[in-house]
C-alpha cells in the first residue's frame, strides 16, 4: 500500500476498534457530518438500507446492530481501490444477544475517506446469518420492520439443488432492469454460491423473455439528489464485486442469453464459460445512448471475445450484436430456438455438474489467468495444475475406467 493507503487503513482500523468497544465519542470524531452508510438489504429492524448523517448511521445502523447481536468485525484483507476508496474483506464473529446463537458471516466494506475522516460506507454481508441468530419468531417481525424480508432475496432467485446453483434475475415486470437492490443481491447470491461446497455448476438466467435491459433508468433519476455519479458508484461497486466473485468460482458457469442483453447486464454473459443464446437475443452496450462510458466488465471482456475493432464499434455506435453474429464472433457458445434456451442451459449445467469439477476449477483458473502470464509462466502453471488434478479421486477413477473400457463417474473429489 502507498502512504495514503496506509493512513486510510489506520483510520479505518481505529474505527473498527471504536465500534467493537462502543466508543461513541471516538466514532463521532472519525466520521464526517455528512457520512452516508449503505447497509445490506435484508438486515432487520430497519438496519438494512441507507443511513444519511453520522448520527443516523450510529443510532439506526451500528448501535442497532449492537442492540440485537454482540458481534465484532474482524478485517482480514485491505485493498486500496484505484478511485481512492478502501475495500475491506473479513468476517463478523459473535452471537445473538437474546438467543446466544453464534454468528459468523463474511463481509465486504467499501470505505470512502476525506482526509483522516470517514465519509461513507457500503456494507455487504449475509443477512441470513444475522436473522438466524435472533430468537424464534423475531425474524418475521424484523422483516416487516425493515421493509423487506429478512431471510430472502427479492430481486434474485437463488436455488441450489443437485449440485446446480441457479441465479435468476427476477424483475420481469421491468425486463430485469438493474437497480441498487439487484446489484446488492447479485453479490449476496454470488457469495452464497461461493461458500457452498455442494455447488458443482452455476446457471445464470433471467425471469421472463429477457436476460436484462441493463441499468434501471427510472431508478437513476428517482434519487433525492442530482449526483448521478454517486448513484452509479454505489450501485456498480457491489455489481462488479459479484462478477469478481463469480470469476473466482471453482464451478463452471452457464448463462442463458435471451431477448434483451444490454448495458452492464451483458456482464452476466461475460461471467459465463458457456453462453447459450436464444435466437432472439440482442447484445447492445447501450452506454453511448445515455452518455456513459460502461460497466459490467465489458471494456475488458468484449475486445477479448470479439476483437478490439468490433468491440469499439459496438461501444461507440451502440450497434446491437445479434445472436448469429455473437456465435460467429465468439461471444456466445451456441444459438438455439428461443423457446428452448432455458432448457438447453439447464441441460448443459447438469452435464457440467456431473463432470470432473476439480479439473474444471483448474481449467477455469488457467484460462482466466492466461491473460496476465507469459507463455513460460503459463506452461509452468499447467504443470502445477496437472499434478494437482492427477492426485484427485476423480482422475484416478477416470483413468481406471478408461483402462476398463467403461464410462467414468465423477464425484468432485
Amino acid at each position: 500500500m502507498s502512504g495514503a493507503a496506509d493512513t486510510q487503513r489506520a483510520v479505518v482500523e481505529g474505527l473498527y476498534d471504536a465500534l467493537a468497544t462502543g466508543d461513541r465519542d471516538r466514532i463521532v470524531a472519525t466520521l464526517t457530518e455528512d457520512f452516508t452508510g449503505r447497509l445490506t438489504p435484508g438486515l432487520p429492524f430497519g438496519i438494512g438500507g441507507e443511513h444519511r448523517g453520522a448520527e443516523a448511521m450510529i443510532r439506526d445502523g451500528w448501535f442497532a446492530i449492537g442492540a440485537h447481536w454482540r458481534v465484532r468485525a474482524v478485517p482480514e484483507r485491505f485493498t486500496a481501490l484505484a478511485d481512492g476508496r478502501l475495500q475491506v474483506e473479513g468476517t463478523y464473529r459473535g452471537k445473538g444477544r437474546a438467543s446466544g446463537v453464534p454468528v459468523e458471516a463474511w463481509f465486504i466494506h467499501v470505505w470512502e475517506l476525506r482526509g483522516d475522516r470517514v465519509s461513507g460506507l457500503t456494507q455487504l454481508t449475509d443477512s441470513a446469518a444475522f436473522v438466524a441468530a435472533l430468537p424464534d419468531g423475531t425474524a418475521g417481525t424484523a422483516g416487516t420492520a425493515g421493509g423487506a424480508p429478512a431471510d430472502d432475496l427479492e430481486t434474485i432467485n437463488l436455488t441450489i439443488a443437485d449440485g446446480i446453483a441457479t441465479i435468476e434475475v427476477a424483475r420481469p415486470e421491468v425486463r430485469n432492469a438493474i437497480d441498487q437492490r439487484v446489484a446488492d443481491e447479485l453479490l449476496l447470491a454470488a457469495l452464497r454460491v461461493a461458500g457452498d461446497s455442494t455447488v458443482r455448476a452455476v446457471l445464470v438466467c433471467g425471469a421472463g423473455p429477457d436476460l436484462t435491459v441493463g441499468g434501471d433508468i427510472s431508478y437513476f433519476t428517482g434519487q433525492d439528489h442530482d449526483d448521478l455519479g454517486l448513484t452509479l458508484r454505489q450501485m456498480v461497486t457491489p455489481f462488479h464485486l459479484a462478477f469478481e466473485t463469480l470469476a473466482g468460482l471453482d464451478a463452471p458457469i452457464v448463462a442463458v442469453a435471451q431477448g434483451s442483453v444490454a448495458g452492464g447486464g451483458i456482464g452476466l454473459a461475460y461471467a459465463a464459460d458457456v453462453v447459450v443464446a436464444a435466437e432472439d437475443a440482442r447484445f447492445v452496450t447501450a452506454f453511448s445512448a445515455i452518455g456513459l462510458s460502461g460497466d459490467g466488465g465489458g471494456t475488458w471482456h468484449l475486445p477479448r471475445r470479439i476483437g478490439p475493432a468490433r468491440a469499439a464499434w459496438a461501444y461507440l455506435t451502440n450497434t446491437p450484436i445479434t445472436a448469429a453474429q455473437g456465435l460467429e464472433w465468439g461471444l456466445v457458445t451456441e444459438v438455439v430456438p428461443t423457446a428452448d434456451a432455458r432448457a438447453r442451459g439447464e441441460e448443459i449445467a447438469r452435464q457440467l455438474a456431473n463432470g470432473p469439477t476439480r479439473a474444471f476449477a483448474q481449467m477455469r483458473a488457467l484460462l482466466r489467468q492466461s491473460w496476465d502470464r507469459s507463455l513460460p509462466e503459463q506452461l509452468h502453471a499447467e504443470i502445477e495444475a496437472l499434478a494437482a488434478t492427477a492426485r484427485t479421486q476423480d482422475a484416478r477413477g477416470a483413468v481406471a475406467a478408461f483402462l476398463e473400457r467403461r464410462r467414468p463417474t465423477f464425484e468432485g473429489a
